[in-house]
């Protein structure tokens, strides 16, 4: 660490020449027993240009300790027990996070890991000297993506109502929207999601570097959130009315996307130079170094040892239980797992048709069916997936299993909502999703089966399946996906499903039970 070598000068605080060369020594070795979870960080930041930044975060800490060091050298390194509580805390996070297969949380409880370690060995008060470059750590963890909904959603309606405004005649459906001169829709690119996280990552380092009162800070942090999604809106509105006056000649291929980044760009430095005429002209100074407190006593070389070699005995811990529980995964081959279609009751029948050429994107699980049903006039595709044992590329939760891709050359997603109470009071949730095709429309129900219980939270549905699993009793799970077609958008048939779900629940319980039950008889 650039930071390190001035804080073992001679007119720095002797213990630092101890504690320098150990809160490395402890560093890399968290690093090295947690390599998966840094390598899955670094793999997002090569793949993903939304989280591109992330690789400038670690230079830009250092050498914000680094402006530090005047402050750091007048401290006292001293051994605190508060970090080994910290540190077993978040090693505790992070398996849990294993368990789940929830890499985000594994990724934040990694960084937490980092922070406790320096309280370990260092002591709570130069960890709070550089409280900001450690908090500067959380923004290199890819994480935002779960507001991408929701930042579509704002960005569909703050479109469609000011073209509604500027008196051009709208007609949505979803995130689809048609006006006179042609069709357009709001996908992931256009959430402003990269924006986001952009303007946020440089607008909190702008706001520390800038400012001392912690009022302006965490109101040019706010701003530096509210001002780019407002921002994305426009400029969304902007490339619609580009397009529309210019009969579709601009703003539909690669200058759709230059005119936005310009767009952000002014926006931007025109944040940036507002903010810059509030500046604390002393902000960028590292300020006077406090003075010790005269009880803090730097530790002896024992007890600095006994601490490093504890920190990584605690960081050591949590990867060796979780290879215990993969055992079963690398012990052997996966178990062949027969799925059976649920037999038809309530009246409804196996139908052979094959009613439409929609699949959702799911990880493939251990055993798979989808079988079509109808009763009269009705008729309902069930997709059901059993996943056993899982694992990355083979997980029933994630972010990546989802009705329909983006772009998807056939199928377009038109909206999703959560609907409570879907068989009446008292009754499972669900998940609602309304899908399109050139040729068909379908009205979808989806949500998780975990042990005996139906969730359609994904969040909780993770922290039941970690909890299955931690307690040795598997991670067994299942997808339950109902899908019928419809013609009259204003009139989903959510009728048919609901009956469908009422009266065929007995059989799809028992099919999965089958599953699950035959799996325990093979002992896997």
């Amino acid at each position: 660490m650039p930071a390190m070598p001035a804080l073992a000068h001679s007119k720095a605080n002797p213990g630092w020449r101890l504690a320098l060369p150990l809160v490395v020594v402890a560093m890399v070795a968290l690093l090295a027993l947690h390599a998966s979870t840094v390598e899955s960080i670094v793999a997002i930041w090569a793949r993903s240009e939304t989280f591109a930044h992330g690789y400038l975060i670690v230079p830009i800490v250092l050498l914000l300790v680094w402006q530090r060091r005047h402050v750091l050298s007048a401290l006292t390194p001293s051994p605190d027990w508060l970090g080994l509580v910290l540190l077993g805390g978040a090693g505790a996070a992070w398996l849990v996070a294993y368990a789940g297969e929830v890499l985000v949380v594994k990724q934040l409880a990694l960084v937490a890991m980092i922070w406790a370690t320096v309280i370990a060995i260092l002591g709570r008060q130069v960890a709070r000297a550089i409280a900001f470059p450690l908090g500067f750590l959380l923004l290199g963890v890819p994480m935002g993506e779960a507001l991408i909904p929701a930042l579509m959603d704002w960005t569909a309606d703050f479109t469609v109502r000011a073209l509604q405004i500027s008196g051009i005649p709208v007609f949505r459906e979803g995130l689809f929207f048609t006006i006179p001169s042609g069709n357009w829709s709001i996908v992931e690119g256009c959430s402003g999601v990269r924006y986001l996280i952009a303007s946020f990552t440089v607008g909190v380092l702008f706001a520390y570097l800038s400012y001392r009162r912690t009022w302006k800070r965490l109101l040019f942090a706010a701003l530096s959130v509210i001002v780019p999604i407002i921002a994305n809106g426009f400029r969304a509105y902007l490339i619609v009315m580009i397009a529309h006056l210019s009969d579709n000649r601009l703003a539909h291929g690669v200058d759709h996307f230059i005119y936005g980044w310009v767009f952000f760009g002014l926006v931007m430095l025109l944040l940036f130079w507002i903010g810059s005429s509030w500046r604390d002209l002393d902000a960028a100074q590292p300020g006077g170094a406090p003075r010790a407190s005269p009880s803090t006593q730097t530790g002896t070389r024992a007890i600095f040892a006994g601490y490093v070699v504890i920190s990584v005995a605690l960081a050591a811990a949590w990867p060796a239980y979780a290879a215990y529980l993969d055992r079963e995964d690398t012990a052997g081959s996966q178990p062949a797992l027969r799925l059976v279609a649920p037999a038809g009751a309530g009246g409804w029948v196996a139908d052979p048709a094959p009613l439409t050429d929609w699949r959702p994107h799911y990880d493939p699980a251990s055993a798979t069916i989808f079988q079509v049903y109808s009763k009269g006039e009705s008729v309902v595709a069930l997709h059901l997936g059993y996943y056993h044992h899982q694992r990355r590329g083979a997980q029933l939760v994630n972010s990546w299993n989802i009705m329909v891709v983006q772009k998807h050359p056939v199928w377009t997603s038109l909206s999703e909502s959560r609907v409570k109470n879907a068989l009446g009071p008292g009754t499972l949730d669900v998940r609602e999703t309304r899908l399109r095709s050139p040729q068909q429309r379908l009205l979808i129900w989806d949500w998780f089966r975990i042990g005996s219980h139906d969730v359609v939270n994904p969040y909780i549905a993770k922290a039941m399946l970690a909890s299955e699993k931690l307690a040795n009793r598997g991670d067994d799970g299942a997808a339950i996906i109902l899908a019928t077609p419809y013609d009259d958008p204003s009139r989903p048939p959510v009728a048919t499903l609901s009956e469908f779900a009422r009266d065929m629940m007995p059989s799809i319980n028992a099919a999965l039970a089958r599953a699950g039950a035959e799996i325990m008889a093979s002992g896997q």
